[in-house]
């Protein structure tokens, strides 16, 4: 059988007791920040297959564009660059559209040129 839990609200809560709603208001906020903070640094240092898919998907690429070229930009240990940064940064280049560069580069087409852009200078 479960113990029955203590109530020490009143304790716990004693530190808050004082502040106004507006430094309430503040101090939810200060640390909602302390817990995100860290959720936001990593989600810009890091990033995974499926959020590349995802974000060709959004780009207007079919979902096997998408999964073909984010396995060809891994192989290429690129993917930290952003899948969706790649395709973008080829089609302004070659002065194409997002989807016509995505394809071009499933279709083996201005690799050199990813390289160059993102590598400072090729293999």
């Amino acid at each position: 059988m479960a113990e029955e839990r203590r109530d020490d609200f009143q304790e716990r809560r004693k530190h808050l007791a004082n502040l106004s709603d507006e430094e309430l208001h503040q101090r939810f906020w200060e640390l909602a920040e302390k817990i995100v903070d860290p959720l936001i640094d990593l989600a810009y240092k890091h990033t995974s297959p499926s959020i590349e898919r995802s974000v060709l998907l959004r780009m207007g690429l079919s979902s096997l564009e998408a999964k073909d070229l984010v396995q060809m930009i891994s192989e290429r240990d690129l993917l930290g660059k952003g899948a969706g940064h790649i395709v973008w940064k080829i089609a302004k280049e070659k002065g194409l559209g997002i989807r016509e560069a995505g394809q071009a580069l499933i279709e083996g087409k201005y690799w050199d040129d990813v390289e160059a852009i993102f590598r400072g200078g090729g293999k």
